[in-house]
Parts: C-alpha cells; structure tokens; sequence
C-alpha cells in the first residue's frame, strides 16, 4: 500500500481549535466492524457500547509543557520581550536515560534548526527576569530539526527542572491549532484541558487524545457498568510531530517510545484474555502498546520502549475494540484505524482501507469535529 492511499480532503472549517466547552460532551461516531454499520452518537453513551466484564485500558501519561522559547548565548538582545531577535522554539520530546544522576539529555526539536549547532549554548528565561531559569547545551544535530540538549545542572535546594519548565513551558498543542500570533502559544484553559482527568505520570510531549473526553462521572458510569479499567503509560514522543517522508508503507519506521505496563495492569489483562473478555484500548497510543506487548513471551509488569508500526493486515491479538479521534491524513494513526477496522486481517487489508475512509467521509458529510480537540470513534 501507499501513504498516499490515505488520502481525504477535510474542510478546513472542520479542525477543531478549542475543546468542547464541557469535556465529555464530544459526538461519537460508533462503527461495528462486522457490518459495517455506523452509528451517530455522543461521547457520554459509551457505557451503553461496553459490556460488562470488558477490560478498558487509559494511557495515564501526562503531558510536560514542553514548547519552550531560548535564547541564543552571546545575543545581545531583550530576553523578556514578547519575540525577541533570534529567538529559538524548542519542543522537548524524550529523555535521554544517562548514566549520571540527576542529568536531563533531550532530544528536541528546535525552530529555526539552521541556527542551532552542536556546542552553542541556549538560555530559557522565565518572564521579568534576567537570569536564566534553564541553560542548555547543544550536543548533536539530527535530521527534521532534531537535536540533543543536555540541561546544566541545577543547585541542590532550587525547583527542580521539571518545576521550572512548568514555570516556563507551554503545552505542545499541535501545529493544526492556531492560537492568535499576538497571544501566549497556549491558555489557561489548554493547561487544563490538553490533559486526561486520570493522567499522571509525566513525560509526553502530546496528548493521549482519545482519553481528553472522560470525566470523573463517566469513568464512574463504566464501573457501575461492570467494565473493569487498568491504565498502563507510554510516553507519546518525537514521531507524533514527523510526517510522514516515505510513500510506501513498507518503508514507514517509526522512533521507539517509552512505556510501562504496572503489574496491576498485566494481571487484567492475563485474566481477560483466559476468561474470553473484550479488551478496549482508549487510544492509538494505547492500542500500539498493548499489540507490542502482544509480541513477548508473556505478559508481565516491566518497561521498555516500542516502536511497533500497524497498518492494514495486522492481525490484532489483544485489542478487541478501540476508541479513537479522527486523524489527519496519510498518517500513520489513520493506518493503525484501517488496520482495526478490518475484520478479515491480514487476508484483506484493502477492507479496513476502505471502510475507515467511508466511515470519515460520514464524518465530514455529518460535520464532526476532527484531531485532538474533536470528536471521537468507538470501532467494535
């Protein structure tokens, strides 16, 4: 297959830039694989598509405010003004495991890249002073504007670097949602909104979309419901913010993210697939973490990193129903949705193909909202 069979035009009007203005009030749209029927909805009907005994596994990463603006050493400029002269974007994406203690590497991307090399130095301000709440040193230079950072250390008894890139940072809202050019990159409201209710280990660049629609009342509608929940954390890193630069599938590869199954988490799921149970995975972050650990010899608690690519003709053997956003085209999420939606993997993976693109053609006919703001899709 060909990336560019993933192809589809979506109205611009259609890209949502704020959050619905009460989380869990999304529309969902509700495909069953095996006929195909599709089904208009809303988020808060979800308890009503579960069974009871269904195993519902969330991604409780939380995301780090980790656009940062730098300075470059040696400028001789106003680091506090609202877009100073040579100014540095820098979005962090995965740690960097050292052997030192207390050393944070980054790798990042940083904007513009042609005037970051490796041995500069940058400097991040907190705003109204003049001191620098972070210094970093450019170690090496990858593609795409990649770059490795390693931040000085930082005095026993200060905030911590996490602390200070709180102070700092802003959400890594995705570049499809715009926010004014005279205004700060993100709101009070993305601070809150561009996270899961349930997230809590942080370390993500970007969220887990699929779990910004639950609230406290639904997450209790499902127990009440019978539905068994487990959360498990990958931390979503540089490959949500690449494109796609090949044109065959085949050719796709994608950098390796960190994740966690708790030990709480792999007795769920030992227990649900000896006793027949329906496994649904909150997101594609989610789904590729759980097919991942399909692959070991057994399902247990640990760490470790994947970087597992689904695309039409998987054959999925954990996941049993997925509930997801809508994603942009010829990526590489939209391939893991054929993929699930295909009910004759690997035989026919034209199938899921097709009937993802139809079922997002009913979407855009039917004016749901699309990407990380949107609206989402229950396939069952």
């Amino acid at each position: 297959m060909r990336v560019s069979d993933f192809h589809f035009d979506l109205p611009e009007d259609l890209i949502a830039q704020h959050p619905p203005a009460v989380r869990g009030s999304s529309r969902m749209l509700v495909l069953d694989r095996a006929t195909g029927i599709l089904t208009d909805d809303l988020f808060t009907s979800l308890p009503n598509y579960l069974q009871p005994g269904d195993l519902l596994i969330l991604n409780d990463s939380r995301v780090l405010p980790a656009r940062l603006f730098a300075t470059r050493a040696g400028l001789t400029t106003q680091p506090n003004s609202p877009r100073p002269a040579g100014r540095i974007e820098v979005l962090l994406a995965e740690q960097v495991e050292s052997a030192q203690p207390n050393e944070n590497i980054w790798r990042a991307l940083v904007k513009p890249a042609r005037k970051v090399h490796p041995g500069e130095t940058l400097h991040f301000y907190e705003s109204g002073h003049t001191e620098p709440a972070l210094t970093a040193e450019v170690l090496a230079a990858g593609e795409f504007g990649e770059r490795t950072l390693r931040f000085a250390p930082i005095p026993s008894g200060e905030p911590d670097f996490y602390a200070r890139v709180a102070r700092i940072g802003h959400m890594p809202l995705p570049p499809y949602i715009r926010r004014e050019q005279s205004a700060a990159p993100d709101t009070e409201e993305d601070r809150e909104r561009y996270q899961t209710v349930y997230s809590h280990e942080t370390g993500s660049a970007a969220a887990p979309t699929a779990g910004l629609h639950f609230t406290p009342e639904i997450l209790a509608a499902l127990k009440a419901r019978g539905v068994e929940i487990a959360y498990l954390t990958l931390h979503v890193g540089l490959g949500t913010f690449q494109p796609v630069r090949v044109s065959e599938l085949k050719d796709i590869r994608l950098h390796s993210e960190r994740y966690t199954l708790p030990a709480a988490t792999a007795d769920a799921l030992n227990r649900a697939l000896a006793e027949g149970r329906r496994i649904i995975a909150a997101g594609t972050t989610t789904t590729r973490t759980l097919e991942h650990i399909a692959q070991l010899d057994c399902i247990e608690p640990h760490s470790g990193q994947t970087s597992i690519f689904l695309a039409p003709g998987h054959r999925f053997q954990i996941v049993s129903g997925l509930l997801t956003n809508f994603h942009l085209p010829e990526s590489t999420l939209l391939m893991l949705a054929a993929a699930f939606a295909s009910t004759r993997a690997p035989e026919d993976p034209e199938q899921g193909r097709q009937t993802i693109l139809a079922a997002y053609a009913h979407a855009i006919r039917h004016g749901y909202r699309f990407y990380s703001y949107g609206d989402c899709m229950l396939l069952l």
